[in-house]
């Protein structure tokens, strides 16, 4: 298969077009590179397969860009602090960066995988969220530029689907981490194991007592390719992520423990519309894609801990800010 992946030098891109290239298929690599680390892309340039392309998913595809047989489109900032940095652009990222991928998945009759996120589900009323839930998110709120902006993009795949044939796959994936993740990334766990290791104080916003589900990234990875080979008739959404939930103070001191750290935990003001809870009903993934994860929060820390002491230690990575 020939496979265009948009926002390749991220996370989740770079861990993807790894899996594909080394499982032989064609990958075209398609980034802006605004949160994306260029340097990564350097082990995906040895494969022969691969070709990448800088180009940014606002703008309309470049011409020469060649057919692909599949699509996934990772292309937006995935972190707070990165997609709230500049709004209004995570918002078009989002919502146009959609438009031209589906355009582009119309006429090369590609099908097309939309990575859509837990946000979707915003501050949630039910728990576990399941996939009929329509959520609670709050548009005018400081998160909303990319909980809109992912609710947006899914409603453009399914009218896509319905109006035009598209052959659609829709994920919504909740809290991913792993060895790969850049230092600065700022997201929990990166953060927590960052700072535990240079033994900073770890911060926690508000109380402490709100839950997240952690997803180790190869896990997630498989998740993600067996919905894009499912059938046809697969269109989702589908909840990808793992079940296993815990309060960031229990995060916090398992970071700690892992990294024998002596860091101090403080307490900070929550921010606005923070979710309280947050956990996949994972029904659908386990009964179509035959898929649940099977990396535990432990192993998976251990992994990302050491990872992240082998860049400390040869001095590869930033100084993660404080805040």
């Amino acid at each position: 298969m020939t496979i265009l992946v948009t926002g390749c030098g991220g996370f989740l891109g770079i861990n993807l077009c790894r899996t594909l290239l080394r499982a032989g298929h064609a990958v075209i690599g398609l980034d802006n590179y605004s949160t994306g680390a260029r340097k990564k892309l350097q082990e995906l340039q040895s494969f022969a397969n691969f070709t990448g392309i800088e180009a940014d998913v606002t703008e309309p595809f470049p011409a020469d860009l060649p057919p692909a047989t599949h699509v996934y489109n990772l292309a937006c900032p995935a972190s707070p602090p990165h997609y709230q940095k500049d709004p209004v652009k995570t918002m078009r990222t989002s919502i146009w960066g959609a438009w031209h991928v589906l355009e582009y998945a119309r006429r090369h009759q590609s099908v097309v995988l939309q990575a859509s996120t837990s946000e979707v589900y915003g501050d949630p009323k039910i728990h576990p969220q399941s996939e009929d839930y329509v959520g609670h998110v709050n548009p005018i709120g400081i998160r909303a530029c990319y909980d809109e902006g992912k609710r947006a993009a899914e409603a453009m795949f399914f009218d896509y689907h319905r109006q035009y044939g598209l052959a659609i796959k829709v994920i919504r994936i909740f809290n991913t981490y792993g060895p790969g993740m850049n230092a600065d990334d700022g997201r929990v766990v990166s953060n927590f194991v960052i700072k535990a290791l240079r033994q900073q104080p770890i911060e926690i916003y508000g109380d402490g007592s709100q839950t997240r589900s952690f997803c180790y990234i190869d896990d997630l990875i498989d998740g993600m390719i067996r919905m894009m080979s499912s059938d046809p008739s697969v269109t989702g959404p589908i909840n990808l992520g793992n079940p296993d939930e815990f309060t960031m103070l229990q995060l916090a001191q398992k970071i700690k423990s892992i990294t024998a750290s002596d860091s101090p935990i403080v307490f900070k003001s929550l921010p606005s519309d923070d979710p309280q809870q947050r956990q996949p009903d994972i029904t659908r993934a386990k009964k179509i894609l035959g898929w649940s994860p099977v990396v535990g929060i432990d192993a998976g820390l251990q992994k990302t801990a050491d990872y992240f002491a082998s860049l400390l230690d040869n001095d590869k990575t930033p100084r993660a800010a404080n805040g």
